[in-house]
Protein backbone atom coordinates (compact mmCIF):
# COMPACT_ATOMS: atom_id res chain seq x y z
CA UNK A 1 0.00 0.00 0.00
CA UNK A 2 1.25 3.52 -1.63
CA UNK A 3 0.84 6.20 1.13
CA UNK A 4 -0.35 9.42 -0.89
CA UNK A 5 1.92 12.34 -0.46
CA UNK A 6 -0.12 15.42 1.62
CA UNK A 7 -0.76 18.24 -0.40
CA UNK A 8 1.51 21.36 0.08
CA UNK A 9 -0.07 24.53 0.65
CA UNK A 10 1.60 27.09 -1.67
CA UNK A 11 1.89 30.86 -1.27
CA UNK A 12 -0.47 31.29 -4.16
CA UNK A 13 -2.86 29.25 -3.17
CA UNK A 14 -2.56 30.99 0.23
CA UNK A 15 -3.12 34.38 -2.25
CA UNK A 16 -6.14 33.00 -4.26
CA UNK A 17 -8.15 32.23 -0.92
CA UNK A 18 -7.30 35.82 0.67
CA UNK A 19 -8.72 37.17 -2.43
CA UNK A 20 -11.68 34.95 -2.75
CA UNK A 21 -12.48 35.48 0.92
CA UNK A 22 -12.05 39.10 0.65
CA UNK A 23 -14.05 39.25 -2.59
CA UNK A 24 -17.11 38.05 -1.03
CA UNK A 25 -17.01 40.47 1.78
CA UNK A 26 -16.74 43.16 -0.29
CA UNK A 27 -19.54 41.81 -2.41
CA UNK A 28 -21.61 41.30 0.58
CA UNK A 29 -20.79 44.14 2.02
CA UNK A 30 -21.75 46.28 -1.17
CA UNK A 31 -25.14 44.13 -1.39
CA UNK A 32 -25.82 45.24 2.37
CA UNK A 33 -25.01 49.29 1.62
CA UNK A 34 -27.57 49.55 -1.21
CA UNK A 35 -30.12 47.44 0.60
CA UNK A 36 -29.81 50.09 3.32
CA UNK A 37 -29.46 52.86 1.44
CA UNK A 38 -32.57 52.33 -1.32
CA UNK A 39 -34.81 51.32 1.26
CA UNK A 40 -34.28 54.04 4.35
CA UNK A 41 -36.95 56.85 4.06
CA UNK A 42 -37.07 57.77 7.50
CA UNK A 43 -35.26 61.11 6.85
CA UNK A 44 -36.63 63.97 9.30
CA UNK A 45 -34.47 66.89 7.92
CA UNK A 46 -31.97 67.17 5.11
CA UNK A 47 -30.01 70.51 6.94
CA UNK A 48 -29.33 70.06 10.25
CA UNK A 49 -27.95 73.44 10.96
CA UNK A 50 -31.36 74.69 9.17
CA UNK A 51 -33.24 72.69 11.30
CA UNK A 52 -31.24 73.87 14.49
CA UNK A 53 -31.70 77.63 13.33
CA UNK A 54 -35.86 76.94 12.67
CA UNK A 55 -35.63 75.83 16.39
CA UNK A 56 -36.14 79.18 18.29
CA UNK A 57 -38.77 80.67 16.22
CA UNK A 58 -40.51 77.03 16.68
CA UNK A 59 -40.11 77.78 20.27
CA UNK A 60 -41.46 81.50 20.05
CA UNK A 61 -44.66 79.75 17.89
CA UNK A 62 -45.61 77.07 20.55
CA UNK A 63 -45.67 80.12 23.31
CA UNK A 64 -47.75 82.20 21.25
CA UNK A 65 -49.92 79.23 20.54
CA UNK A 66 -50.15 78.52 24.20
CA UNK A 67 -51.35 81.87 25.16
CA UNK A 68 -54.32 81.75 22.79
CA UNK A 69 -56.32 78.51 24.98
CA UNK A 70 -57.40 77.49 21.89
CA UNK A 71 -59.65 74.21 21.91
CA UNK A 72 -58.69 72.14 18.89
CA UNK A 73 -59.93 68.46 18.30
CA UNK A 74 -59.86 66.05 16.29
CA UNK A 75 -61.56 62.37 15.45
CA UNK A 76 -59.85 60.11 13.39
CA UNK A 77 -61.88 56.98 12.32
CA UNK A 78 -62.72 54.92 9.48
CA UNK A 79 -65.99 55.27 7.13
CA UNK A 80 -67.71 52.37 5.50
CA UNK A 81 -65.81 52.88 2.12
CA UNK A 82 -62.47 52.16 4.29
CA UNK A 83 -61.04 55.59 3.98
CA UNK A 84 -59.62 57.43 7.02
CA UNK A 85 -61.93 60.43 7.76
CA UNK A 86 -60.98 63.46 10.27
CA UNK A 87 -63.06 65.96 11.72
CA UNK A 88 -61.15 68.81 13.50
CA UNK A 89 -63.37 71.22 15.47
CA UNK A 90 -61.69 74.95 16.28
CA UNK A 91 -62.69 76.68 19.31
CA UNK A 92 -61.36 80.27 21.22
CA UNK A 93 -60.95 79.95 24.48
CA UNK A 94 -64.26 80.83 25.13
CA UNK A 95 -65.64 78.00 22.84
CA UNK A 96 -66.72 80.16 19.90
CA UNK A 97 -65.77 78.47 16.45
CA UNK A 98 -63.01 80.24 15.11
CA UNK A 99 -63.32 81.84 11.52
CA UNK A 100 -60.65 82.98 8.76
CA UNK A 101 -58.42 80.01 9.08
CA UNK A 102 -57.29 77.30 6.87
CA UNK A 103 -56.44 73.61 7.99
CA UNK A 104 -53.94 71.45 6.99
CA UNK A 105 -53.29 67.66 7.77
CA UNK A 106 -50.92 65.19 7.67
CA UNK A 107 -50.59 61.24 8.45
CA UNK A 108 -47.30 60.98 9.30
CA UNK A 109 -45.51 57.05 8.92
CA UNK A 110 -43.11 57.25 11.92
CA UNK A 111 -40.20 55.03 10.02
CA UNK A 112 -40.72 56.02 6.55
CA UNK A 113 -42.04 59.31 5.19
CA UNK A 114 -42.13 58.14 1.90
CA UNK A 115 -45.92 56.19 3.24
CA UNK A 116 -47.18 60.29 4.47
CA UNK A 117 -50.53 61.24 3.28
CA UNK A 118 -51.94 64.45 3.21
CA UNK A 119 -55.64 64.53 4.39
CA UNK A 120 -57.66 66.93 2.07
CA UNK A 121 -59.25 69.01 4.36
CA UNK A 122 -62.60 71.56 3.38
CA UNK A 123 -64.49 73.78 5.39
CA UNK A 124 -67.53 72.52 6.61
CA UNK A 125 -68.37 75.75 8.96
CA UNK A 126 -67.33 77.55 11.29
CA UNK A 127 -64.28 76.60 13.20
CA UNK A 128 -65.29 72.67 11.46
CA UNK A 129 -63.18 70.88 8.66
CA UNK A 130 -63.17 67.61 7.65
CA UNK A 131 -61.17 65.41 5.16
CA UNK A 132 -60.32 61.75 4.09
CA UNK A 133 -57.32 60.18 3.16
CA UNK A 134 -56.78 56.57 1.79
CA UNK A 135 -54.09 55.05 4.71
CA UNK A 136 -53.17 52.08 5.60
CA UNK A 137 -53.91 50.42 9.11
CA UNK A 138 -50.97 51.64 11.37
CA UNK A 139 -49.83 53.55 14.04
CA UNK A 140 -49.75 57.20 12.49
CA UNK A 141 -48.57 60.87 13.62
CA UNK A 142 -51.05 63.41 12.63
CA UNK A 143 -50.17 66.23 12.21
CA UNK A 144 -52.53 69.41 12.22
CA UNK A 145 -52.05 73.24 11.19
CA UNK A 146 -54.14 76.13 11.30
CA UNK A 147 -52.95 78.51 9.17
CA UNK A 148 -54.17 82.49 9.23
CA UNK A 149 -53.34 83.66 5.65
CA UNK A 150 -49.23 82.17 5.05
CA UNK A 151 -48.75 82.54 8.88
CA UNK A 152 -49.28 79.37 11.02
CA UNK A 153 -50.78 79.89 14.21
CA UNK A 154 -51.75 76.31 15.38
CA UNK A 155 -49.83 72.64 15.17
CA UNK A 156 -50.77 69.77 17.12
CA UNK A 157 -48.96 66.51 16.70
CA UNK A 158 -50.13 63.33 18.07
CA UNK A 159 -50.14 59.32 17.77
CA UNK A 160 -53.02 58.05 16.03
CA UNK A 161 -53.74 54.38 15.25
CA UNK A 162 -55.98 53.56 12.21
CA UNK A 163 -57.77 49.90 12.41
Amino acid sequence: MSQKKPRELTGRAVLAWLVVFFGVVFVVNGIMVRAATSTFGGVETSSSYQAGQLFEQEVAKAERQDARHWQVSGQLARDKAGEAVLDITARDEHGTPLTGLLAKARLAHPADERLDHIVDLARIGAGEFKGAADAQAGQWELIVDLYRGDDRVFRSRSKVILK
